[in-house]
């Protein structure tokens, strides 16, 4: 089924979600939002971003070659320009110890066209000439840069618009990981995905069909998803409201990330997504907190540790759970498998 505009990310057809089979298991896949140093609490700039992290990449990817992990690094524009992110990710990348992917940060990506704002941080609210061709320009550079074309794309700040699918289809990419299921980001002039689902989904345009693979947020609690609506009607109050819900164990909110989710959390989400049938595990966080000072999850060298430490934690328990690692191949494949019908339109 062909999508019509703007439904990008809305309910898909029965037949475009991927399900598992009874007898198979659910893979995780890590997703590293690869990206300049900058304050988020500023507003949006093109100059004066920082990349004093990027040699924190090669710890990282150590980290998980040791686990047995091939993480995609989703590069955006001042990391591809940089030569030691391409000497550290390109050489991990043709070792096939690693994927690389595209993030679009359009206030920092060519061409400049655009007035920078909080409205035009997310690309889908650009004009969709604009939009395509700072795709074109990111994904052109990272093929020169990385000699491999990328097919995975996340839009930065998770802002897809209703041009983005028919794009990026045109322009290549396969796989797309900008649905961040349960969050809504209307109050910042950015897409509404508290309805988006868990499971991946074909989408089809009449470019060709790209599969959305939602970073994994589940819904805990007495209530568990049942309560997802429940949970958006009440944290319109705040950040107090969104804590009584969890106290009193009604429901909450838990993403697959080591930034602001504790171990435990991120265990029991698990655990929740396994019980969900979710065919693929979607692990997230930004680059910069590779580093302390970057970003607020990570302001020391003990909270570094924490970090890393919390990897432990949930690869452990993954494992114990036979939840193995997989690829943008392997994910592609499967879900081919899993339709009724061809991924074409």
């Amino acid at each position: 089924m062909v999508q019509p505009a703007g439904n990008f990310f809305a309910h898909p057809a029965a037949s475009d979600l991927v399900q598992l089979e009874a007898s198979e298991s659910p893979r995780f896949w890590v997703t590293i939002d690869t990206e300049e140093d900058f304050d988020w609490a500023a507003p949006f700039a093109r100059t004066g971003y920082r990349l004093a992290s990027v040699p924190a990449l090669a710890e990282c990817q150590s980290y998980f070659e040791r686990a047995g992990v091939q993480p995609i690094y989703l590069v955006d524009w001042p990391v591809v320009a940089d030569d030691r992110a391409v000497e550290i990710l390109g050489a991990a990348q043709g070792a096939g110890r690693c994927e690389i992917g595209a993030q679009l940060h359009p206030w920092v990506t060519p061409p400049h066209d655009e007035q920078v704002s909080e409205r035009n941080s997310y690309t889908g609210n650009l004009p969709a000439d604009l939009q395509r061709a700072k795709m074109t320009a990111l994904r052109d550079a990272i093929r020169d840069r990385f000699g491999v074309a990328p097919t995975t794309y996340r839009a930065g700040r998770y802002g897809l618009g209703r041009d983005t699918a028919a794009m990026l289809a045109e322009l290549g990419f396969r796989c797309d990981t900008s649905v961040r299921a349960g969050f809504d980001y209307r109050a910042g002039h950015g897409p509404d995905y508290r309805h988006a689902p868990l499971h991946p989904w074909w989408v089809r345009t009449k470019q060709g069909a790209v599969l959305e693979m939602p970073v994994t947020t589940v819904f805990g609690g007495l209530l568990g998803e049942a309560g997802r609506g429940i949970y958006h009607r009440i944290v319109r109050g705040g950040t107090h409201a969104r804590a009584a819900l969890a106290r009193l164990g009604l429901v909450e909110r838990i993403a697959l990330t080591p930034e602001g989710i504790p171990a435990e959390r991120a265990c029991k989400a698990i655990d929740i997504a396994i019980d969900l049938r979710l065919p693929v595990l979607n692990f997230s966080f930004h680059s910069p907190s590779l580093q302390p000072g970057n970003t607020p999850y990570v302001r020391s060298i003990a909270d570094l540790d924490l970090f890393y430490r919390w990897w432990d934690v949930v690869l452990g328990h993954l494992a114990s759970r036979g939840v193995e690692p997989t690829t943008v191949a392997e994910i592609l494949a499967m879900a081919e498998r899993k339709v009724s019908q061809s991924p074409t339109p």
